[in-house]
């Protein structure tokens, strides 16, 4: 089994574009030193494999010695670092600042402090505009260790004003931390309980933000302020389930960058969770035009001059999320089928390292997909996947909703023996998870009697169990089953003999035509 080490070196490699391993072949290759002979052929044979062999690559390469191979990688990794960080400086801000930060402690080294000043001002002002603060406050104390050896101005003023500077950077990041640090608790927060489930729960998240929300007025902020209040908001309100000021936030998120659209090249990541987050928004809302416009913004992106690895990888992730959910509003599931496959494939393969908690929900969405598409059977095999992952703290609800729609799609298999074996401990699953809620409940209870139902008698406890469900569907504690799964529509299907992605299909039809002749009164 390979070590980590040799893990982060395939992985790395396997990572790189054609470009970039160009780049490294002739960024290597500069001294044409024997040792850098071996790197290449190293490199070709890692790059070669579909897994990594040590053995093999011995046999191939005679050169190499089992005693030095180690070293060799590790020399390797660094090196493939130290090409890319060469390649890309001119598209990352921030690895440009650090290098010309770097070009400033060589000048300094060498005595030539005012050269060093120079640069360190400039860069100081660049930084403060591109709100790069950290990077500021580092700068500046580099500055002050000058200032006291080369005396450029008056002493006294020069000191006065760099005490000035650091206090106001410090109260900066300070500020900065505070906003970034409650964003990414209630993003944490959301990743293990998912959505409020009770008032409770609801109670708990509103104490949480409001005990972590620094004071501020919204006039004083900075760029990198608003984006983390406006994300915490996001997180917040996503949790709640008050979708409407999610939404609100969402978008408020994406105008920021509107506003100052020369961050969208700085920070491309954020400004594409951004656009997921309003994306989801309008899936939420049910603002299918809204979200059809967001969704082709998004897929402009692709076309973007200065997409990564990482960049790539989200817009991958998020468009996949956003055509789904597209397929679902309008009920085209059989559409959205050659969609799941392609997204199967992609996460057989996972040259983006999505981790487990992506990827199970990516399979939720696969599982609805063809359950509405009728095809219970390739629900059930995604379903079992999310079922049997021992992944601790993941997303206990998907995990319970994953089981309820296992259960609907044996029993649209006829599997009732195993339905009735399952349904126990898929209530035992909730119960231990205190996840049970009355729509939960009700389903469970009628899966529970099926067996006792005579057929006769099945569309009119259908109709029943659908009444109740249509009168919980708008309890704010109750909205968060109809999320993961439209069960009304299902049973519709049932009690009138069709598709379920007709009821769908018939339901978004009769929506739009409602939204134009209402756009048309006004």
């Amino acid at each position: 089994m390979p070590k980590p080490q040799t893990d982060y070196l395939v992985q790395l490699i396997k990572s790189m574009t054609k470009s970039e391993k160009r780049f490294f072949k002739v960024f290597v290759n500069r001294n044409n030193a024997s040792e850098d002979t071996l790197f290449i052929q190293l490199f070709d044979a890692i790059d070669r494999m579909k897994s990594y062999e040590e053995e093999t690559i011995l046999v191939k390469i005679p050169g190499i010695k089992k005693a030095q191979l180690s070293n060799l990688k590790a020399h390797l990794y660094k090196q493939l670092l130290v090409s890319l960080r060469l390649l890309h400086r001119n598209q990352m801000a921030d690895i440009e600042m650090r290098e010309r930060l770097d070009y400033a402690r060589v000048l300094y080294s060498k005595g030539l402090y005012r050269q060093s000043l120079e640069i360190l001002d400039k860069l100081k002002k660049k930084a403060e505009v591109r709100n790069q603060y950290t990077i500021a406050l580092e700068i500046l104390e580099f500055e002050k260790l000058i200032e006291t050896q080369y005396i450029t101005r008056s002493m006294s003023d020069r000191a006065e004003e760099l005490t000035r500077e650091a206090q106001e950077l410090t109260n900066k990041v300070r500020r900065s931390h505070e906003f970034s640090n409650l964003s990414l608790l209630l993003y944490g927060l959301y990743l293990k309980v998912g959505y409020v489930r009770n008032e409770k729960d609801f109670r708990f998240v509103k104490q949480f933000f409001q005990s972590h929300l620094p004071t501020y007025s919204i006039t004083d902020l900075d760029f990198f302020e608003k984006l983390y209040l406006y994300q915490s908001y996001v997180w917040y309100y996503y949790m709640t389930q008050e979708f409407t000021m999610y939404f609100r936030y969402a978008q408020k998120w994406v105008d920021l960058f509107h506003d100052q659209v020369e961050m969208i090249d700085f920070d491309m990541p954020l400004y594409i969770k951004g656009l997921h987050n309003l994306l989801n928004a309008h899936f939420l809302t049910g603002q299918y035009h809204r979200l059809s416009e967001a969704l082709k913004e998004m897929e402009s992106l692709l076309a973007h001059k200065s997409l990564d690895k990482n960049m790539e990888s989200l817009l991958t992730q998020f468009l996949y999320t956003h055509q789904i959910s597209k397929h679902y509003l309008e009920g085209t599931f059989t559409e959205g089928i050659a969609l799941a496959e392609r997204l199967a494939k992609l996460i057989e393969e996972n040259p983006y390292n999505w981790d487990s908690h992506r990827v199970m929900v990516f399979y939720y969405r696969i599982a609805c997909l063809y359950f509405g598409s009728g095809n219970p059977s390739m629900a059930i095999t995604y379903l079992n996947r999310i079922i049997n992952d021992i992944t601790p703290d993941f997303r206990e609800d998907i995990q319970g909703f994953a089981r309820i729609l296992n259960l609907i799609s044996h029993y649209e298999l006829g599997n009732d023996q195993l339905v009735e074996y399952q349904v126990k401990s898929v209530y035992r699953f909730l119960s231990k998870m205190e996840d049970l809620n009355k729509v939960q409940v009700a389903i469970i209870r009628f899966i529970r009697n099926l067996t006792r139902i005579l057929p006769a008698d099945l569309k009119l406890e259908m109709t029943r169990l659908r009444d109740k469900l249509v009168k919980l569907e708008n309890d704010p504690y109750e909205r968060r089953p109809f999320l993961y799964l439209d069960i009304i529509s299902w049973l519709d299907s049932k009690i009138e003999s069709i598709p379920v992605q007709e009821v769908i299909q018939r339901k978004f039809k009769q929506k739009q035509k409602a939204i134009l002749e209402r756009s048309l009164s006004t």
